[in-house]
C-alpha cells in the first residue's frame, strides 16, 4: 500500500467517525417497547404466571427448584378458575407444562413431599413415580440429544478448497 493510500484510508475513516459522532449527539429517540402480538405468546405460560403469582409455594419461580404436586392438584385449582382469570382449558394447559421437563423431573425423587396449592404436604412420591420421572427424564435427554444431532447434520458441510489439489497436479 502506498503513501497515497494510505493517506486515503485514513482521511475516510476520519470522516466515518466523525459521521458517527454526529448521528451519536443527536436526541435519541425512544421507542416503545414492542408489545408482543397475540401470536408469539405461549398460551402454556400465559396460563403459569396466575398460577405463580396465587399459590408461589406449589409453583415457584425460576430459581427455585420446582416441587412434586398434590396428585389431583389440577381438581383443587379448578375451584379457582375465577381468582385465576383462567378457563379450564388453559388450566390444565398449565398444570400439564408445568409438570413436564427437567426441574419438575428432577424434584420427583422418592419419599418427596407432595405440596397441595398452599404448600402444605398432601402425600409423597413413590418408588414407581420416582423412576418413572427418572425415565421421562432420560427419554428428553435423549430425545434432545437426537435433535441436535439432526441439527448438525442438517447443516451442510463447509465446501472442500481445491484450490489445493488444483495447485499439486
Amino acid at each position: 500500500m502506498g503513501f497515497e493510500q494510505l493517506a486515503e484510508l485514513r482521511d475516510r475513516l476520519r470522516a466515518e467517525k466523525e459521521q458517527v459522532k454526529a448521528e451519536s449527539a443527536k436526541p435519541l429517540k425512544r421507542k416503545s417497547a414492542p408489545q408482543a402480538k397475540p401470536r408469539d405468546k405461549d398460551p402454556a405460560v400465559d396460563a403459569i404466571w396466575p398460577l405463580q403469582k396465587h399459590f408461589p409455594l406449589a409453583f415457584p419461580v425460576n430459581p427455585a427448584p420446582k416441587v412434586p404436586l398434590k396428585e389431583g392438584i389440577f381438581k383443587d385449582a379448578e375451584q379457582h378458575l375465577e381468582l385465576l382469570g383462567l378457563t379450564r382449558e388453559q388450566l390444565k394447559l398449565g398444570i400439564s407444562t408445568w409438570c413436564r421437563g427437567a426441574r419438575y423431573w428432577a424434584s420427583m425423587v422418592e419419599d418427596a413431599p407432595r405440596l397441595d396449592l398452599t404448600g402444605q404436604p398432601a402425600g409423597i412420591v413413590t418408588a414407581a413415580q420416582a423412576i418413572h420421572a427418572k425415565q421421562q427424564a432420560a427419554r428428553q435427554r435423549g430425545q434432545d440429544r437426537r435433535n441436535r444431532a439432526k441439527a448438525k447434520a442438517a447443516v451442510p458441510a463447509p465446501a472442500a478448497d481445491t484450490t489445493a489439489e488444483q495447485t499439486a497436479d
